[in-house]
């Protein structure tokens, strides 16, 4: 007798309803992103503080590009404006010639944590305007939503 093939786990939400949901999770995911992507940046544009924020190591044009999932030649025109402002150095690599390693200098270093403290402040505000229940849900989603974004 061969066993019977198990059966696929039953969802308590339709089609529809994973719809809507999605719909609605996409737009208050932009809006959130949208809004703390530009808070704190008046002097620095969002994708170059992206940059920054992976530099708590040194790192390679390539490591970033594939990080921020843009192209290489869009990575070094990045890499090439926080250069220009005195924010990265470019160093040799010590084991592969042919690369460089990108690093946070002590100017990169001390608008990073500025711009990081004035989101995370921002953040901090939202949540003090909800009650018990709602920081309480977000505490239990976070790890989900990470787990979406890491996808």
């Amino acid at each position: 007798m061969t066993p019977t093939p198990p059966t696929p786990k039953t969802r308590k939400n339709t089609d529809d309803d994973l719809v809507t949901l999605a719909y609605r999770l996409r737009l208050a995911c932009q809006q959130i992103s949208r809004r703390v992507r530009y808070e704190g940046t008046h002097e620095l544009a969002p994708h170059q503080f992206s940059v920054l924020t992976h530099l708590g190591r040194a790192r390679t044009p390539r490591e970033l590009a594939d990080i921020e999932r843009v192209s290489p030649p869009s990575m070094t025109k990045t890499i090439a404006c926080l250069v220009h402002a005195g924010l990265v150095t470019r160093t040799p690599h010590p084991e592969d010639g042919r690369q460089v390693l990108i690093q946070r200098t002590s100017a990169g270093e001390e608008i990073f944590s500025r711009i990081a403290k004035e989101r995370d402040t921002w953040m901090m505000r939202q949540l003090l305007e909800l009650d018990d229940a709602g920081v309480d849900a977000l505490r239990t989603l976070t790890p989900v939503l990470e787990k979406v974004a890491a996808r």
